[in-house]
């Protein structure tokens, strides 16, 4: 535990979840920071960890960070960067951590990007995986997370995904027999968490994580009970999808319809040891921006 542990995207959904785990359980966190002073990044500052600011366009930034550190916990998001340039900017944090003799690289993507989805965000993921075990890394393990449960709450992500929730319409292209499955960014942190405090058993394990697993009518039943608002699910056809929340997702939705995410959830909380987050459990602990908007 005296050996630090670098983590990006900390003030983010799956870096921040897995630099509060790290914190709390004894270990030196150097966080990489757009913004020192921004409320996330000192909020870590009070839980002991060592700021420094960077970019991930930056890679001298980068590199000056990742001088000295015995683990990595890299993660970059497409959403914000772009398919491209997340894909560049992954391997150039793989390669840089290479050079500086980093001991176990922990690289997180995405659950079934091995499947040559035609997704762009996840291909573009698993080409990053590729670099991550061609390198020779001393230690490396690769978590792949699905959807996020935090994604009920984003604003931006209900535009994007399930635009007419807020009026109390989970309008989706996923059949009623399909399942979506579901993680909670505080599930991300503690497979962080893991894979660090056992590196040498993770060593070289590619995991795909999950916490719950729900078919949307069951999903929208979940969400009247937690919210009191009555949602109904309503399956359209994915152009409409396409057309009103984003051509993303409605590739997505057609993708998680035929395949599907392959966490095994049983297997995971049984393995591990882990407690793992349904979705009511979720909801229950977090407040719905959306749901306040139209009470108000």
């Amino acid at each position: 535990m005296e050996n630090t542990i670098l983590v990006f995207g900390a003030t983010g959904t799956q870096g921040g979840a897995v630099a509060r785990q790290l914190l709390t359980n004894g270990y030196k966190v150097r966080a990489l920071v757009r913004n020192p002073d921004s409320e996330k990044a000192q909020s870590l500052a009070r839980l002991g960890a060592e700021l420094v600011q960077g970019n991930f366009d930056a890679p001298d930034s980068i590199k000056s960070a990742i001088i000295g550190v015995w683990g990595v916990f890299a993660v970059q998001n497409s959403h914000e960067a772009g398919v491209e340039k997340e894909e560049e900017q992954g391997k150039t944090i793989a390669h840089l951590a290479y050079s500086e003799d980093v001991k176990h690289f922990v690289y997180t993507s995405v659950a079934g990007a091995d499947g040559k989805t035609g997704l762009a965000h996840f291909d573009n993921k698993w080409r990053i995986e590729e670099t991550v075990r061609a390198l020779g890394f001393p230690s490396y393990t690769i978590l792949k997370p699905v959807t996020f449960m935090d994604n009920f709450i984003s604003e931006q992500f209900i535009k994007m995904q399930f635009p007419e929730l807020p009026q109390g319409r989970l309008a989706t292209s996923m059949t009623p027999q399909t399942k979506l499955q579901l993680i909670a960014a505080d599930d991300i942190g503690k497979f962080g968490l893991l894979a660090f405090e056992q590196a040498e058993k993770l060593n070289g394990l590619t995991l795909d994580i999950a916490s719950d697993e729900r078919t949307m009518p069951e999903i929208a039943r979940i969400l009247s009970q937690s919210t009191g608002m009555q949602i109904d699910y309503v399956q359209v056809p994915n152009e409409y999808v396409a057309d009103v929340a984003s051509a993303i997702w409605a590739e997505f939705e057609n993708w998680n319809n035929r395949v599907g995410y392959p966490a095994n959830i049983d297997a995971l909380s049984k393995d591990y040891n882990m407690q793992l987050t349904t979705l009511s459990e979720w909801l229950s602990q977090h407040e719905i921006p959306w749901l306040q908007k139209q009470a108000a």
